[in-house]
């Protein structure tokens, strides 16, 4: 029907802007399992990999264009007859650390750059990649994360909070477009996300990783602080899923939290680690590395996902002890190589 936001999947076309990542991979073997007439991956490879697309290099209607978000002439081409655009580039809080004015440029100017393109090429929904990053970090953070939740700087990390804020402004030039030209939009805020094909940029997702590496060598696995720390991690899959359903969905103009099914304390982690992996030493309780960007909520806290319920229908179904096992077992295949 013309005028919905709805974007059906099944022969459509659909641009991953910085789609040689861990979820850019992911919702492109979602849509091309629904059935959408082409894909495109856009990235520069700043940190993308040809790893993370390896698996779907040789799919017929697949593309992949080599740009820059801060070219608007790269993202024109790359946009032209799209129905939907999933914005996804972004440098995260680690890069933010070293390069806070790079990460400025591509998480603002960038996504202006993408929305531009998709005005002037008349895309019909843009999917923004946002974060829960949004509520900020530090012991203001705790109880339950819902949609209207402000945003708390105290404590944390510049880097944590530079990369919440741009997220934050991302969200609103979306809402700019959409009261300015009619651009729909849906923003899904992502908890930190996991899954095959793992990479090292997430703060929180590096803490698997390491923690899985370090039993792997037979040495104690670390624990920061006391174990209670909570964490809230969303598999890529159900990301992915969650891609989709935006853009088949009526939603516009929303912006909802996509988390897993539950928190997980870092001990719980850990254990749930070992286990996986076959068992190991016990953990090593430490505490914080001078100069080491870690993120903390300074409490047990939830990320609410009832209202992607409402909005697009997306609820998480793979649980942690579930995805977990998915990636020890993709990384044992792999003999180890992350994306």
């Amino acid at each position: 029907m013309p005028g919905t936001p709805a974007v059906p999947i099944r022969g459509n076309r659909f641009c991953i802007v910085g789609g040689a990542s861990l979820v850019g991979s992911a919702t492109a073997g979602e849509l091309l399992d629904h059935g959408a007439a082409e894909v495109v991956l856009f990235d520069n490879f700043a940190f993308g990999s040809d790893a993370a697309i390896a698996h779907l290099k040789d799919h017929p209607r697949l593309r992949l264009i080599r740009g820059d978000v801060m070219r608007i002439a790269d993202l024109l081409r790359a946009t032209e007859g799209m129905a939907g655009v999933l914005q996804l580039a972004a440098y995260m809080t680690l890069s933010m650390d070293r390069d806070p004015w790079g990460g400025l440029d591509v998480n603002i100017r960038g996504v202006q750059n993408a929305l531009e393109a998709c005005r002037a090429n008349k895309v019909g929904k843009v999917v923004f990649a946002s974060s829960n990053a949004t509520y900020g970090y530090g012991p203001g953070v705790a109880g339950e994360l819902v949609e209207d939740t402000p945003f708390h700087s105290a404590g944390a990390p510049p880097a944590a909070i530079l990369y919440g804020a741009s997220k934050i402004i991302g969200e609103q030039l979306c809402r700019d477009a959409f009261r300015k030209w009619g651009q729909d939009y849906v923003v899904l805020r992502y908890s930190t996300v996991y899954g095959e094909r793992q990479h090292y940029r997430a703060a929180n997702a590096l803490y698997i990783i390491e923690t899985l590496e370090k039993v792997r060598r037979g040495e104690p696995p670390e624990v920061f602080g006391d174990g209670s720390e909570t964490k809230h991690f969303v598999y890529v899959g159900d990301l992915a899923r969650a891609n989709r359903m935006a853009f088949e969905s009526a939603a516009t103009d929303v912006a909802v939290n996509t988390s897993g099914p539950a928190p997980t304390t870092t001990l719980e982690l850990v254990q749930l680690v070992t286990e996986l992996a076959g068992g190991g030493l016990a953990p090593r309780f430490v505490g914080n590395e001078p100069g080491k960007v870690r993120l903390t909520s300074g409490g047990a806290f939830r990320i609410a996902h009832e209202a992607a319920f409402q909005a697009i229908g997306w609820k998480p179904e793979v649980d942690m002890r579930e995805g977990l096992r998915r990636l020890i077992a993709w990384r044992d295949s792999n003999e180890g190589k992350a994306a």
